[in-house]
């Protein structure tokens, strides 16, 4: 077993302590939760390793920005849901019906549905760029998109939509005041019809680190970080929010709402936490990190909606799968990964306490050092190898269950 199954393995059982079923001890997969592969970087791994370790991690959902052909054949067979993504500087070309049905023919056709595509993000972050002539295309792009899908054959397992930042929204607080920037009605308007014409979700990069970044000293890290806290009411709904990621979820469906589209599906296309930034940017740390996905984790294997659509589960994309180090700005930027690209973790995601009955990293730790638990876990990986595969991970699995039933607290 080579450097990158070990590490996987090691992952594995690790997300298995969070990802265990309370009372009954199934490692299961989180249907409700991707995560973005980017490929911004000069060193990360080839695709087949990366799909090796989705797969260790039981992760069967994951968002790609193009259409690299060696991801989508090596994707072929494994079961795994692929979103791709049109670049941004395809929408002129892309509003053309004819290099629409071109682009699907050449860059999807070939592939599906041995490779599980299930979604086209047309563009990223569209609404919140400075061109305007970017933004008129936007919509249009799609509907040539959809029809040549619908051509093909293909229109009913493959959604076509856009990700947007929050930065659409002129007002997110409370969520109930939630409203789309005025300059962006008249198109945003066109691309809710369309949505709730294709039945396909709105999706939204929703980043609660940003607010925090932006006002410590107002937004509490632990409403940020999904820690334990008193949170908001909010005083037109009386809905209780105890973390913020849900509270910018709900303020789009009422900023949907209000341009009458209040049954249009919201999924979190990205959301996570830098592990290292520069100076000012405040709470960039491991521990941070580690907090928020950890509790992102939780809050999906219990199938959670957001306060206004509680029986609705919210489907979240973490970002990211790794460092990128090609990506330009600040430092942050490049440090959103959960692991380095020669497959180690970038941070432990909490694990090592909750294997040894210590307390949970808090938000205000500095220690970086390694713990003596997650050497012993690399150790346990290492004896795992010479066992059988499959008889080894049932063994490895039953070591985290009773770490997780004597040391976990219930949540």
């Amino acid at each position: 077993m080579g450097p990158w199954l070990r590490t996987a393995f090691m992952v594995q059982c690790v997300l298995g302590i969070i990802l265990s079923l309370s009372g009954f001890g199934f490692v299961v997969e989180v249907e409700s939760l991707g995560i973005n592969y980017g490929q911004v970087g000069n060193n990360l791994p080839p695709p087949d390793k990366v799909l090796e370790l989705l797969k260790s991690l039981r992760i069967t959902k994951t968002r790609i920005y193009d259409t690299n052909p060696d991801i989508l054949n090596a994707f072929a067979g494994s079961g795994v849901e692929l979103i791709v993504t049109v670049e941004n500087d395809m929408l002129a070309t892309l509003m053309d019906p004819q290099q629409a049905l071109q682009w699907v023919t050449t860059r999807i056709k070939p592939y599906f549905p041995a490779t599980r595509i299930t979604g086209i993000a047309v563009g990223n972050e569209v609404f919140t760029g400075e061109d305007m002539t970017l933004l008129e295309n936007l919509v249009p792009a799609m509907v040539s998109l959809q029809r040549a899908l619908a051509q093909l054959g293909m229109q009913q397992y493959i959604q076509v939509s856009t990700p947007s930042s929050l930065a659409v929204l002129a007002n997110s607080y409370p969520p109930s005041a939630g409203t789309f920037t005025p300059e962006l009605i008249t198109i945003m308007t066109q691309l809710l019809q369309f949505l709730s014409n294709t039945k396909a979700p709105f999706w939204i990069n929703a980043y609660p680190y940003f607010a925090y970044k932006d006002s410590p000293t107002q937004i509490s890290l632990d409403y940020a970080l999904f820690n334990p806290n008193s949170g908001m009411i909010d005083p037109h709904t009386s809905k209780h929010y105890d973390n913020m990621l849900y509270a910018q979820v709900d303020a789009v469906i009422f900023a949907m709402a209000r341009l009458g589209f209040g049954g249009i599906e919201v999924r979190v296309s990205e959301t996570g936490w830098p592990s290292r930034g520069d100076p000012n940017e405040i709470g960039a740390t491991p521990q941070n990190a580690a907090i928020y996905n950890r509790n992102l984790l939780r809050r999906q294997l219990g199938g959670e909606g957001t306060p206004l659509r509680p029986k609705m589960r919210l489907e979240i994309y973490l970002f990211a799968l790794f460092n990128e180090d090609m990506k330009p700005g600040p430092t942050s930027e490049r440090n959103y990964g959960l692991y380095q690209p020669d497959g180690t973790m970038a941070y432990n995601v909490g694990l090592s306490a909750l294997s040894t009955g210590m307390n949970p990293p808090t938000s205000t730790s500095t220690s970086t050092s390694t713990s003596s638990s997650s050497i012993s876990l690399t150790s346990m990986a290492t004896k795992v190898e010479r066992m059988d595969h499959h008889r080894g991970l049932l063994c490895w699995i039953s070591f985290c269950l009773v770490a997780m039933a004597t040391t976990m607290p219930p949540f």
